[in-house]
């Protein structure tokens, strides 16, 4: 059997009690400082899996499956926001202190506790002994066994009065950007996005905002019954347009102004060029949802930050594609080296710096030919026109520096390019350049996506919605949906870290992805899309594509 700590015995219910009383009037002295150290141990503890002594946690479901670490974490079953989840056919309770310890409702009484799947209505309220004997021995407040999928904790009493202390804050009393009838929400366009696209994408968000304000589902009641297992609760949408201006450095202030004026539960889609670093920073600083933004270049460490959700890693993942692609062809043909072409000032500096990156452990030497900013077509041909042989040539160039490459580079060994960048199937590559350029394609084969993107199609048509970048638009019509199918499941337990868990659980159960043939967020995981195509266009004109690999996972 896994051991347990020596107050695991009858005599150690009242040993916990007593210190949980001692704690309790220790932190009412030590105010404010002293209730932060103890419910950041706790923190540490269901977030993190580390004990107070900096040691791992460790925990046991039975004698053969030990548990250590981050991997016996609470957070892995239960959730950042301490509401649970669905495991298969299994949900997985609620562990916000007010849940556990709320007493039975009674006859005609209705809860003040928000709904949610898991929570259960009819058993007695945890005390602080009977909670200590769930966590360590699987017993629940009326002395049943718990789910063989609930570990057993090796806690000494300090460590679990400060686990107790956390579960108590987890469910927050303010619900930003939630009334009684409107739901608020932003989106965040920086000055650095592409107007036109920006322009796309606002259409798109408004009619979207439109249609659901005018076809309600029902009104909107006081939907807290602990006798009533689901609701759906019916409030208008409201969208406010947050337009940053300036350098990066000031977007911080401007965003907090923002966010003071006009509270909101989440960001939904946006606007970016080539720096989203500060905004994703802000999201998580304020605890603020971002859900699947068009940018380029996400921040390459989106997957250790929570609050920020992407459809794709953008050029970062074109990076990794081109990577592979280069790699391959060294295998049968001499490649010494990669030339990079990108505009200095645009978005491709930050995918030939992730090239860079990605093949940095493969001894080739990587060299940069950087463009003069806003100067569009001037330099191109000259750039190319320096490719050796036993070089790849790889361009981060927009629409307007392709029509000006000039001729083909015959010595390159293989040309390779951004398809975000370059304009995807409509790419205005010269007729000589079509054929022996592979693009990086971070989406499904345009094939394979019809039938899914039709949905956005028949959308735009019906609304009058002028298509200006079918992909911007699609995507943000898919964060739209996503959105409005996660709360409708969501009762009225409007919670930003909630919502999170809620959208990435939707997410993994949609089958109108849009451009992706399949959206997944793990553990751990921030970018719902993980590979892409290497294409070539093969005709002298027109959006037609042909595949150059499978789907590439990298």
């Amino acid at each position: 059997m896994f051991p347990r700590t020596p107050c695991v015995a009858p005599a150690g219910a009242p040993i916990l009690l007593l210190l949980l009383i001692l704690l309790s009037s220790t932190l009412s002295r030590a105010g404010p400082a002293g209730m932060a150290a103890t419910t950041s141990v706790g923190e540490s503890i269901y977030r993190r899996g580390i004990a107070g002594s900096g040691a791992p946690l460790t925990a046991s479901r039975g004698p053969d499956l030990p548990l250590s670490g981050r991997a016996a974490a609470c957070i892995n079953c239960h959730q950042r926001s301490g509401l649970g989840a669905k495991a298969g056919n299994r949900f997985i309770p609620p562990v916000a202190g007010d849940y556990l310890f709320r007493a039975r409702p009674t006859a005609g009484d209705d809860s003040e506790l928000p709904y949610v799947e898991g929570m259960h209505g009819t058993r007695e309220p945890y005390t602080e002994a009977t909670l200590a004997r769930a966590i360590r021995e699987g017993l629940d407040a009326q002395g049943r066994p718990l789910d063989e999928l609930m570990p057993r904790f090796a806690l000494n009493d300090a460590d679990l009065a400060a686990l107790v202390a956390y579960l108590k804050t987890l469910l927050p009393r303010q619900r930003p950007g939630v009334s009684d009838t409107v739901l608020h929400f932003a989106t965040i366009i920086t000055p650095d996005a592409d107007p036109v696209k920006a322009d796309g994408m606002l259409n798109v968000l408004r009619q979207f905002v439109a249609d659901k304000n005018a076809f309600p589902v029902g009104a909107t009641p006081r939907l807290r019954s602990s006798r009533t297992m689901m609701f759906m609760a019916n409030r208008h949408w409201q969208l406010h347009v947050w337009r940053l201006s300036g350098p990066a450095s000031t977007w911080t202030s401007q965003l907090e102004r923002h966010l003071a004026d006009e509270p909101v539960l989440a960001v939904i889609s946006g606007q970016g060029g080539g720096n989203w670093v500060p905004v994703q920073t802000f999201c998580e600083r304020q605890r603020l949802p971002c859900l699947f933004p068009n940018v380029e270049v996400p921040p390459a460490k989106a997957d250790e930050d929570f609050y920020s959700l992407y459809f794709s890693r953008g050029l970062l993942l074109e990076a990794d594609l081109i990577a592979s692609r280069i790699a391959e062809t060294a295998r049968t043909a001499p490649v010494t080296a990669v030339r990079q072409v990108y505009r200095a000032g645009d978005s491709g500096a930050a995918g030939a710096q992730a090239l860079v990156a990605a093949l940095a452990s493969r001894g080739m030497t990587v060299s940069r030919q950087v463009l003069a900013a806003g100067a569009a077509g001037s330099g191109v041909a000259e750039a190319v026109r320096r490719t050796r042989a036993a070089e790849a040539l790889v361009l981060w160039l927009r629409p307007a520096d392709l029509q000006a490459l000039g001729p083909l580079p015959a010595r390159a060994t293989t040309i390779l390019m951004s398809g975000l960048m370059g304009g995807l199937d409509r790419s205005p590559l010269p007729p000589d350049w079509r054929l022996r350029t592979q693009l990086a394609y971070p989406f499904d084969l345009p094939g394979a996506r019809r039938v899914r993107v039709d949905f956005a199609r028949g959308w735009f048509a019906i609304r009058h919605i002028p298509v200006v970048d079918e992909q911007v638009q699609s995507d943000t019509y898919l964060a739209c949906g996503l959105l409005a199918e996660t709360l409708s499941h969501m009762a009225d337990t409007f919670l930003r870290d909630y919502l999170v868990e809620r959208v990435v659980d939707t997410l993994e159960h949609r089958t109108l992805t849009g451009y992706y043939p399949r959206l997944t967020l793990a553990t751990g995981q921030r970018f719902a899309s993980k590979g892409g195509y290497l294409v070539h266009l093969n005709t002298e004109s027109g959006p037609t594509i042909v595949p150059d690999s499978g789907w590439i996972r990298p």
